[in-house]
């Protein structure tokens, strides 16, 4: 049950229980941790017919609330998307440990050997919208990478937290960890949020995953670092060389294959070459999977039932089962139409000229740059990552997937046998 009313000292007790935990997980081994990792799953399968009827109660409020059906997808945690978490925890465990990764060393002229060691980054603070998946995920990430974390997520998946949130306390207390090592808010009350973004002083990071308000807020009144990404403005480029059976795929599946997610293409660039050569057939598929066309001049010419895009909608990320089109005259105008429109997430570039490609990987500055790929590929599971916490398109500390190693960051042993400095 969600208590009625929590006051600033409830955010004050969580920020400091998290930091004694905290302090505890950094000595950890593996093992210990592996342990967890294997109760967790086992205990979400077992769990799943509690989690689903808590998720279906959140899934009947958020329809009758009018919530986007992008958003509903996210929302989503059915018996199959239990088992994928429990999957994807188990993926967790394979995964070397960071914690006391030596990065680099060095023996010094004067004997000193000097090492680069991975540590965790302390006590993590996780907001969310939607995706009761990212209680999992964050929780399993931040605990095997030896952090602390708090849980913050939207009133629209409170009871699937809720449900998710006593799981992972009653795991951490079987296995023996910091029964505070994650702790879930267990209130909607947004102050609770302002409040704990004030604590920078008992929070080392704060990691916002949602829509636009909740990143620019979170940027706006954090008094720690953040970790961030605002918009998933994704692009596919089909350049001339493009063939048109792999561009057809690359296409469908970068939009239609989860079109609510931040790694979904939003834009189609075609040479005009290519588009001459298949556009009016790649446009009926597209149709023909729902996706509405909002277009440039000459490509809503050359079909029907596309609408004519503006501006405003080549810098907005639908999250839905539109896309917009744009003809170009070259590679040029490609690359500087995702420099003034894109929001440096994902680009691909579908091409069979080594040239283009490799133009296309240097001048396009993305967290991801893919070629001959889908955009749907920026994701930790997919890059060999495991879970992943979130997508940065920040370009300090972390960028792209945040997995383990980009929950840590290092300090300096320095171990001597009497060296003094002259």
């Amino acid at each position: 049950m969600v208590p009625p009313a929590i006051t600033p000292s409830y955010a004050r007790e969580l920020a400091l229980q998290s930091r004694s935990a905290a302090t505890s997980l950094a000595c950890l081994n593996a093992a210990r941790k592996n342990a967890w990792l294997k109760r967790l799953a086992a205990d979400l399968r077992t769990a799943a017919a509690s989690i689903e009827s808590a998720n279906d109660m959140d899934l009947q409020a958020a329809q009758a609330a009018g919530l986007s059906s992008a958003m509903l997808d996210r929302l989503k945690l059915n018996r199959e998307r239990v088992e994928s978490l429990a999957k994807a925890v188990e993926a967790v465990v394979t995964l070397p440990d960071p914690v006391g990764e030596v990065i680099a060393g060095e023996r010094r002229p004067n004997g000193l050997q000097v090492n680069r060691v991975r540590v965790p980054l302390g006590v993590v603070l996780f907001i969310y919208e939607s995706r009761p998946n990212v209680t999992i995920d964050a929780a399993t990430l931040c605990v095997k990478s030896g952090n602390a974390v708090i849980l913050r997520g939207g009133s629209e998946s409170i009871r699937t937290n809720l449900v998710l949130g006593d799981l992972i306390a009653g795991s951490l207390r079987a296995e023996g960890l910091p029964e505070h090592a994650v702790q879930l808010v267990r209130s909607t009350d947004r102050a609770i949020v302002g409040d704990l973004l004030s604590m920078g002083k008992l929070i080392d990071v704060a990691i916002p995953r949602g829509g636009r308000s909740l990143i620019e807020r979170v940027t706006r009144e954090a008094t720690m670092p953040v970790i961030k990404h605002f918009d998933g403005i994704c692009h596919v480029y089909l350049d001339a060389s493009a063939d048109v059976r792999m561009s057809t795929d690359i296409v469908i599946n970068s939009k239609c294959q989860r079109p609510g997610v931040c790694n979904a293409a939003e834009t189609l660039l075609m040479h005009r070459d290519a588009a001459a050569d298949f556009w009016p057939a790649l446009a009926r598929t597209l149709q023909d999977l729902g996706v509405q066309l909002r277009c440039c001049p000459e490509s809503l010419a050359a079909i029907s039932g596309g609408v004519a895009a503006s501006d405003q909608d080549f810098h907005t990320e639908h999250l839905d089962l539109i896309l917009n089109v744009r003809v170009v005259d070259s590679l040029d105008q490609a690359i500087s139409h995702i420099r003034t429109f894109g929001s440096a997430h994902t680009d691909a570039i579908v091409t069979n000229c080594l040239a283009a490609a490799a133009r296309f990987e240097a001048e396009v500055d993305s967290a991801a740059v893919v070629i001959n790929a889908s955009t749907r590929f920026n994701d930790g599971g997919e890059l060999g990552l495991g879970a992943e916490i979130g997508i940065s398109t920040d370009r300090f500390h972390a960028r792209g997937p945040c997995g383990l190693r980009e929950m840590t960051s290092y300090k300096y042993i320095i171990r001597g046998s009497g060296q003094v400095r002259g």
